[in-house]
């Protein structure tokens, strides 16, 4: 796998965090932040706990992505279920 670049801020690496989605140039995993989010940190506390290398539009593109995926996974069980 080589690196690939899934949004302006993030990235998934093999040499970083094993593969997983990562905010470009850190080893912050995206899915450490969207918990972060979903536990209803605010959004500057977030930035702060990561000492400024998690930016605004960083969280931003990790929410839309991460909105994306379950859509699309979502639209995939519904279209399954209609064929089976």
């Amino acid at each position: 796998m080589r690196k690939k670049t899934l949004g302006r801020y993030i990235v998934a690496d093999p040499e970083i965090c094993h593969g997983q989605p990562t905010e470009r140039d850190t080893r912050v995993r995206v899915a450490q932040v969207l918990q972060q989010v979903a536990k209803g940190m605010d959004w500057d506390k977030i930035i702060w706990q990561w000492r400024g290398t998690v930016c605004r539009p960083a969280i931003a593109e990790a929410v839309q992505l991460a909105g994306e995926a379950f859509q699309e996974q979502n639209h995939s069980a519904s279209r399954k279920s209609r064929s089976a």
